[in-house]
Protein backbone atom coordinates (compact mmCIF):
# COMPACT_ATOMS: atom_id res chain seq x y z
CA UNK A 1 0.00 0.00 0.00
CA UNK A 2 2.73 2.20 0.91
CA UNK A 3 4.23 1.59 -2.34
CA UNK A 4 1.52 2.79 -4.22
CA UNK A 5 0.64 5.58 -2.25
CA UNK A 6 4.51 7.06 -3.62
CA UNK A 7 3.23 6.56 -6.73
CA UNK A 8 0.47 9.02 -6.01
CA UNK A 9 2.74 11.34 -4.33
CA UNK A 10 5.00 11.15 -7.36
CA UNK A 11 2.50 12.31 -9.96
CA UNK A 12 1.28 15.32 -7.92
CA UNK A 13 4.93 15.97 -7.49
CA UNK A 14 5.48 16.36 -11.19
CA UNK A 15 1.93 17.82 -12.00
CA UNK A 16 2.12 20.89 -9.71
CA UNK A 17 5.94 21.13 -10.19
CA UNK A 18 5.39 21.66 -14.00
CA UNK A 19 2.72 24.15 -13.10
CA UNK A 20 5.51 25.51 -11.03
CA UNK A 21 7.25 26.87 -14.52
CA UNK A 22 4.10 27.26 -16.11
CA UNK A 23 2.04 29.75 -14.18
CA UNK A 24 4.86 32.05 -12.85
CA UNK A 25 7.29 32.09 -16.06
CA UNK A 26 4.81 32.27 -19.23
CA UNK A 27 3.98 35.18 -19.24
CA UNK A 28 7.49 36.05 -19.32
CA UNK A 29 8.00 33.68 -22.43
CA UNK A 30 4.93 35.32 -24.18
CA UNK A 31 5.86 38.95 -23.11
CA UNK A 32 10.05 38.11 -25.04
CA UNK A 33 8.29 36.90 -28.16
CA UNK A 34 6.97 40.20 -28.71
CA UNK A 35 3.41 40.07 -27.97
CA UNK A 36 1.67 42.70 -26.31
CA UNK A 37 -0.58 42.76 -22.75
CA UNK A 38 -3.63 41.97 -23.83
CA UNK A 39 -2.18 38.79 -25.66
CA UNK A 40 -0.78 37.98 -22.15
CA UNK A 41 -4.11 38.30 -20.27
CA UNK A 42 -6.04 36.23 -23.02
CA UNK A 43 -3.23 33.54 -22.55
CA UNK A 44 -4.23 33.09 -18.79
CA UNK A 45 -7.80 34.02 -19.45
CA UNK A 46 -7.95 30.83 -21.83
CA UNK A 47 -5.96 28.64 -18.84
CA UNK A 48 -8.69 29.47 -16.36
CA UNK A 49 -11.96 29.13 -18.93
CA UNK A 50 -10.36 25.66 -19.78
CA UNK A 51 -10.92 24.56 -16.00
CA UNK A 52 -14.80 25.83 -16.69
CA UNK A 53 -15.56 23.34 -19.36
CA UNK A 54 -12.24 20.50 -19.23
CA UNK A 55 -13.12 18.78 -16.02
CA UNK A 56 -16.50 18.09 -16.36
CA UNK A 57 -16.34 17.14 -20.45
CA UNK A 58 -13.59 14.89 -19.28
CA UNK A 59 -15.38 13.03 -17.01
CA UNK A 60 -18.21 12.54 -19.10
CA UNK A 61 -16.15 11.22 -21.70
CA UNK A 62 -13.92 8.55 -18.87
CA UNK A 63 -17.41 7.73 -16.86
CA UNK A 64 -17.64 5.40 -20.17
CA UNK A 65 -14.96 4.00 -20.34
CA UNK A 66 -13.95 0.49 -18.67
CA UNK A 67 -10.75 1.58 -18.85
CA UNK A 68 -10.71 4.88 -17.33
CA UNK A 69 -6.57 4.20 -16.08
CA UNK A 70 -5.66 4.16 -19.57
CA UNK A 71 -7.42 7.28 -20.37
CA UNK A 72 -5.69 9.44 -17.85
CA UNK A 73 -2.36 8.40 -19.28
CA UNK A 74 -3.48 9.36 -22.69
CA UNK A 75 -4.48 12.54 -20.96
CA UNK A 76 -1.45 13.49 -19.66
CA UNK A 77 0.47 12.33 -22.98
CA UNK A 78 -1.80 14.91 -25.00
CA UNK A 79 -1.26 17.63 -22.46
CA UNK A 80 2.49 17.16 -23.02
CA UNK A 81 1.85 16.85 -27.29
CA UNK A 82 -0.19 20.35 -26.77
CA UNK A 83 2.67 21.88 -25.03
CA UNK A 84 4.99 20.88 -27.55
CA UNK A 85 2.87 22.51 -29.33
CA UNK A 86 4.40 26.35 -28.12
CA UNK A 87 7.80 25.69 -29.99
CA UNK A 88 5.83 25.76 -33.45
CA UNK A 89 4.11 28.72 -32.27
CA UNK A 90 4.67 31.92 -34.62
CA UNK A 91 1.48 33.96 -34.95
CA UNK A 92 -1.29 34.82 -31.95
CA UNK A 93 -4.01 32.13 -33.16
CA UNK A 94 -1.27 29.48 -32.95
CA UNK A 95 -0.74 30.82 -29.24
CA UNK A 96 -4.58 30.87 -28.34
CA UNK A 97 -5.17 27.58 -30.06
CA UNK A 98 -2.07 25.97 -28.28
CA UNK A 99 -2.99 27.38 -24.99
CA UNK A 100 -6.75 26.18 -25.22
CA UNK A 101 -5.88 22.94 -25.84
CA UNK A 102 -2.89 22.42 -23.33
CA UNK A 103 -5.28 23.86 -21.04
CA UNK A 104 -8.45 21.46 -21.76
CA UNK A 105 -5.94 18.72 -20.92
CA UNK A 106 -4.34 19.76 -18.52
CA UNK A 107 -7.04 21.10 -16.72
CA UNK A 108 -9.17 18.00 -16.88
CA UNK A 109 -6.97 15.15 -15.56
CA UNK A 110 -6.21 16.70 -12.13
CA UNK A 111 -10.21 15.36 -10.92
CA UNK A 112 -9.68 12.79 -12.35
CA UNK A 113 -6.59 11.55 -10.71
CA UNK A 114 -7.59 13.60 -7.29
CA UNK A 115 -10.99 11.00 -7.75
CA UNK A 116 -8.40 8.08 -8.10
CA UNK A 117 -6.22 9.31 -5.34
CA UNK A 118 -9.39 9.05 -2.85
CA UNK A 119 -10.90 6.10 -4.30
CA UNK A 120 -7.20 4.47 -3.11
CA UNK A 121 -7.09 5.98 0.18
CA UNK A 122 -10.32 4.13 0.55
CA UNK A 123 -11.17 4.65 4.76
CA UNK A 124 -7.48 6.23 5.15
CA UNK A 125 -8.44 9.82 4.09
CA UNK A 126 -6.59 11.39 6.51
CA UNK A 127 -3.74 10.45 4.65
CA UNK A 128 -4.68 12.69 1.47
CA UNK A 129 -2.11 15.37 2.88
CA UNK A 130 1.10 13.67 3.02
CA UNK A 131 -0.15 12.86 -0.62
CA UNK A 132 -0.62 16.12 -1.56
CA UNK A 133 1.74 18.18 0.02
CA UNK A 134 4.46 16.63 -2.68
CA UNK A 135 2.45 18.72 -5.29
CA UNK A 136 3.29 22.09 -3.57
CA UNK A 137 6.98 20.79 -3.08
CA UNK A 138 7.10 20.01 -6.64
CA UNK A 139 6.02 23.65 -6.92
CA UNK A 140 7.88 25.36 -4.52
CA UNK A 141 10.83 24.07 -5.82
CA UNK A 142 10.85 25.06 -9.99
CA UNK A 143 9.00 28.12 -8.71
CA UNK A 144 11.59 29.55 -6.72
CA UNK A 145 14.49 27.95 -9.30
CA UNK A 146 13.19 28.69 -12.52
CA UNK A 147 13.89 31.99 -12.84
CA UNK A 148 17.49 31.77 -12.80
CA UNK A 149 17.51 29.26 -15.33
CA UNK A 150 15.54 31.59 -18.03
CA UNK A 151 18.25 34.08 -17.01
CA UNK A 152 20.94 31.98 -17.68
CA UNK A 153 19.68 29.71 -21.20
CA UNK A 154 17.03 32.58 -22.08
CA UNK A 155 13.29 33.30 -22.35
CA UNK A 156 13.44 31.83 -26.11
CA UNK A 157 14.07 28.55 -24.15
CA UNK A 158 10.89 28.08 -22.43
CA UNK A 159 9.56 25.62 -23.44
CA UNK A 160 12.22 23.13 -24.13
CA UNK A 161 12.84 23.81 -20.26
CA UNK A 162 9.42 23.15 -19.40
CA UNK A 163 8.54 19.78 -21.31
CA UNK A 164 11.17 17.39 -19.36
CA UNK A 165 8.70 18.26 -16.65
CA UNK A 166 5.75 17.03 -18.90
CA UNK A 167 7.46 14.12 -19.90
CA UNK A 168 8.50 13.55 -16.20
CA UNK A 169 4.42 14.13 -15.69
CA UNK A 170 3.64 11.38 -18.17
CA UNK A 171 5.87 8.23 -16.79
CA UNK A 172 4.67 9.49 -13.11
CA UNK A 173 0.93 8.48 -14.08
CA UNK A 174 1.75 5.35 -16.34
CA UNK A 175 1.86 3.39 -12.97
CA UNK A 176 -1.65 4.11 -12.63
CA UNK A 177 -3.16 2.77 -15.85
CA UNK A 178 -4.72 -0.04 -14.50
CA UNK A 179 -6.62 2.18 -11.59
CA UNK A 180 -10.11 1.08 -11.30
CA UNK A 181 -12.91 3.74 -11.93
CA UNK A 182 -13.72 5.84 -8.84
CA UNK A 183 -17.68 5.21 -7.22
CA UNK A 184 -19.15 8.09 -8.28
CA UNK A 185 -22.42 8.85 -6.35
CA UNK A 186 -24.91 10.73 -8.14
CA UNK A 187 -26.51 13.17 -5.74
CA UNK A 188 -29.36 14.49 -8.34
CA UNK A 189 -28.81 17.92 -7.57
CA UNK A 190 -29.91 20.97 -10.00
CA UNK A 191 -27.80 23.91 -10.08
CA UNK A 192 -30.74 25.88 -9.12
CA UNK A 193 -30.99 24.07 -6.12
CA UNK A 194 -27.69 24.72 -5.12
CA UNK A 195 -27.91 28.33 -5.93
CA UNK A 196 -31.03 29.32 -3.72
CA UNK A 197 -29.90 27.99 -0.50
CA UNK A 198 -29.61 30.87 1.98
CA UNK A 199 -26.14 32.84 1.75
CA UNK A 200 -25.36 30.93 -1.12
CA UNK A 201 -25.18 33.40 -3.81
CA UNK A 202 -23.83 36.13 -1.69
CA UNK A 203 -21.02 34.04 -0.63
CA UNK A 204 -20.17 33.00 -4.44
CA UNK A 205 -20.10 36.39 -5.35
CA UNK A 206 -17.58 37.10 -2.38
CA UNK A 207 -15.12 33.90 -3.32
CA UNK A 208 -15.46 35.19 -7.11
CA UNK A 209 -14.22 38.97 -6.83
CA UNK A 210 -11.23 37.26 -4.02
CA UNK A 211 -10.48 35.12 -7.30
CA UNK A 212 -10.28 38.27 -9.48
CA UNK A 213 -8.29 40.32 -7.65
CA UNK A 214 -5.45 37.87 -7.79
CA UNK A 215 -6.24 38.49 -11.60
CA UNK A 216 -2.77 41.02 -11.97
CA UNK A 217 -0.97 38.94 -9.26
CA UNK A 218 -1.09 35.68 -12.01
CA UNK A 219 -1.22 37.40 -15.38
CA UNK A 220 1.72 39.84 -14.86
CA UNK A 221 3.32 39.65 -11.14
CA UNK A 222 6.64 38.38 -13.11
CA UNK A 223 6.69 40.99 -15.62
CA UNK A 224 5.72 43.67 -13.11
CA UNK A 225 8.91 42.22 -11.18
CA UNK A 226 10.80 42.29 -14.29
CA UNK A 227 9.90 46.14 -14.80
CA UNK A 228 11.20 47.61 -11.93
CA UNK A 229 14.57 45.53 -12.14
CA UNK A 230 14.45 42.27 -10.30
CA UNK A 231 16.55 39.83 -11.77
CA UNK A 232 15.03 35.62 -12.18
CA UNK A 233 16.60 34.64 -9.15
CA UNK A 234 14.94 37.49 -6.65
CA UNK A 235 11.57 36.71 -8.54
CA UNK A 236 11.97 33.21 -7.81
CA UNK A 237 12.21 34.01 -4.64
CA UNK A 238 10.05 36.01 -3.74
CA UNK A 239 7.24 33.31 -5.99
CA UNK A 240 9.04 30.18 -3.59
CA UNK A 241 8.16 32.53 -0.40
CA UNK A 242 4.22 32.47 -1.20
CA UNK A 243 3.97 29.09 -1.95
CA UNK A 244 6.51 28.04 1.04
CA UNK A 245 4.35 30.28 3.82
CA UNK A 246 1.10 29.12 1.97
CA UNK A 247 2.23 25.33 3.22
CA UNK A 248 3.35 26.39 6.30
CA UNK A 249 0.21 28.03 7.08
CA UNK A 250 -2.75 24.71 5.67
CA UNK A 251 -0.88 23.38 8.84
CA UNK A 252 -2.31 26.19 10.80
CA UNK A 253 -5.22 27.06 9.77
CA UNK A 254 -7.62 24.86 11.44
CA UNK A 255 -6.45 26.56 14.84
CA UNK A 256 -7.04 29.69 13.60
CA UNK A 257 -10.48 28.85 12.38
CA UNK A 258 -11.39 27.65 15.76
CA UNK A 259 -10.26 29.98 17.72
CA UNK A 260 -11.09 33.36 15.77
CA UNK A 261 -14.18 31.84 13.46
CA UNK A 262 -13.73 31.83 9.42
CA UNK A 263 -16.21 34.93 9.71
CA UNK A 264 -13.58 37.61 11.54
CA UNK A 265 -10.58 35.81 9.28
CA UNK A 266 -12.28 36.12 5.68
CA UNK A 267 -12.37 40.05 6.61
CA UNK A 268 -8.93 39.98 7.74
CA UNK A 269 -7.95 38.35 4.87
CA UNK A 270 -9.36 40.11 2.20
CA UNK A 271 -8.19 43.19 3.92
CA UNK A 272 -4.76 42.13 4.00
CA UNK A 273 -4.80 41.29 0.22
CA UNK A 274 -5.91 44.68 -0.34
CA UNK A 275 -3.15 45.54 1.39
CA UNK A 276 -0.91 43.87 -0.48
CA UNK A 277 -1.58 44.13 -3.84
CA UNK A 278 -1.35 48.08 -3.36
CA UNK A 279 2.28 47.07 -1.53
CA UNK A 280 2.79 45.63 -4.67
CA UNK A 281 1.93 48.43 -6.82
CA UNK A 282 3.34 51.10 -4.85
CA UNK A 283 6.93 49.66 -4.13
CA UNK A 284 7.60 46.98 -6.40
CA UNK A 285 11.62 48.09 -6.22
CA UNK A 286 11.70 47.48 -3.29
CA UNK A 287 12.36 43.67 -2.70
CA UNK A 288 12.86 43.34 1.01
CA UNK A 289 9.17 45.05 1.06
CA UNK A 290 8.11 42.57 -1.95
CA UNK A 291 9.24 39.88 0.20
CA UNK A 292 7.13 41.09 3.45
CA UNK A 293 4.06 41.41 0.75
CA UNK A 294 4.46 37.99 -0.22
CA UNK A 295 4.46 36.29 3.52
CA UNK A 296 0.63 37.67 3.50
CA UNK A 297 -0.09 35.01 0.94
CA UNK A 298 -0.20 32.93 3.51
CA UNK A 299 -3.72 34.61 4.43
CA UNK A 300 -5.00 35.74 1.03
CA UNK A 301 -4.75 32.46 -0.13
CA UNK A 302 -4.18 29.53 2.37
CA UNK A 303 -6.39 30.80 5.60
CA UNK A 304 -8.78 32.28 2.98
CA UNK A 305 -8.85 29.10 0.97
CA UNK A 306 -9.16 26.73 4.57
CA UNK A 307 -12.22 28.73 5.23
CA UNK A 308 -14.01 28.87 2.05
CA UNK A 309 -14.17 25.43 2.58
CA UNK A 310 -15.22 25.45 5.99
CA UNK A 311 -18.30 27.99 4.95
CA UNK A 312 -18.91 25.60 2.18
CA UNK A 313 -18.98 22.59 4.87
CA UNK A 314 -22.04 24.41 5.89
CA UNK A 315 -23.97 25.32 3.05
CA UNK A 316 -23.67 22.09 1.46
CA UNK A 317 -23.31 19.37 4.22
CA UNK A 318 -23.25 15.41 3.51
CA UNK A 319 -23.95 14.53 -0.06
CA UNK A 320 -24.64 18.22 -1.03
CA UNK A 321 -20.83 18.64 -0.74
CA UNK A 322 -19.24 17.80 -4.20
CA UNK A 323 -21.82 19.58 -6.13
CA UNK A 324 -21.07 22.12 -3.77
CA UNK A 325 -17.36 22.20 -4.53
CA UNK A 326 -17.65 22.12 -8.15
CA UNK A 327 -20.23 25.37 -8.16
CA UNK A 328 -17.61 27.25 -6.18
CA UNK A 329 -15.24 25.94 -8.10
CA UNK A 330 -16.42 26.63 -11.16
CA UNK A 331 -17.36 30.62 -10.00
CA UNK A 332 -13.97 31.03 -8.60
CA UNK A 333 -11.26 29.67 -10.58
CA UNK A 334 -13.31 29.92 -13.81
CA UNK A 335 -15.50 32.65 -14.12
CA UNK A 336 -13.65 35.18 -11.25
CA UNK A 337 -10.25 33.79 -13.07
CA UNK A 338 -11.30 34.68 -16.53
CA UNK A 339 -12.63 38.01 -15.43
CA UNK A 340 -9.57 38.83 -13.43
CA UNK A 341 -7.27 37.90 -16.53
CA UNK A 342 -9.19 40.42 -18.59
CA UNK A 343 -9.21 43.26 -16.15
CA UNK A 344 -5.95 42.91 -15.52
CA UNK A 345 -5.00 43.21 -19.07
CA UNK A 346 -7.19 46.68 -19.90
CA UNK A 347 -5.47 48.10 -16.38
CA UNK A 348 -2.11 46.82 -17.48
CA UNK A 349 -2.24 48.64 -20.99
CA UNK A 350 -3.53 52.02 -18.88
CA UNK A 351 -0.37 51.79 -16.55
CA UNK A 352 1.59 48.52 -16.31
CA UNK A 353 1.25 46.71 -12.97
CA UNK A 354 1.08 50.45 -10.90
CA UNK A 355 -2.47 50.37 -12.54
CA UNK A 356 -3.17 46.59 -12.22
CA UNK A 357 -2.83 46.26 -8.72
CA UNK A 358 -4.22 49.25 -7.67
CA UNK A 359 -7.47 48.16 -9.36
CA UNK A 360 -6.74 44.70 -7.72
CA UNK A 361 -6.44 46.35 -4.04
CA UNK A 362 -9.97 48.28 -4.92
CA UNK A 363 -11.60 44.48 -6.13
CA UNK A 364 -10.40 43.04 -2.65
CA UNK A 365 -11.48 45.81 -0.54
CA UNK A 366 -14.71 45.35 -2.55
CA UNK A 367 -15.24 41.54 -1.81
CA UNK A 368 -14.81 42.79 1.65
CA UNK A 369 -17.49 45.25 1.97
CA UNK A 370 -19.68 42.85 -0.19
CA UNK A 371 -19.08 40.49 2.70
CA UNK A 372 -19.50 42.44 5.64
CA UNK A 373 -23.10 43.95 3.88
CA UNK A 374 -24.06 40.47 3.00
CA UNK A 375 -23.51 38.81 6.53
CA UNK A 376 -25.47 41.98 8.60
CA UNK A 377 -28.22 42.26 5.78
CA UNK A 378 -28.79 38.67 6.90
Amino acid sequence: MQNKLRHFSLFYFFYYAALGAYTPYISRWVDSLGFSGYVVATMLGLWYGTRIIGPPAWNRFIEKSKKPGHWFVIGTLLTLLCFAGFTLTKTTLQLFIIMALFGFFYNAVMPQFEAMTLEALGKDTHQYGRIRVWGSVGFLIIASSYGKLLDHFGNETFPWLTMPLFIATVLAAWPHRFDPAPHIEKAGVRFVELWRRPGVPHFLFVVLLAQLSFGAFYVFYTLHLQAHGHDGGHIGILWGTGVLIEIAMFWQAPKLISRFGAHRLIIFCLLITAVRWAVTALYADNFTIMLLAQTTHAFGFAVFHACCMHSMGKFFPGHLAKAGQSLMYGFSSGIGGVLGAGLASVMWDLDKGHAAFLASAAVSLLACGLYVFGRNKS
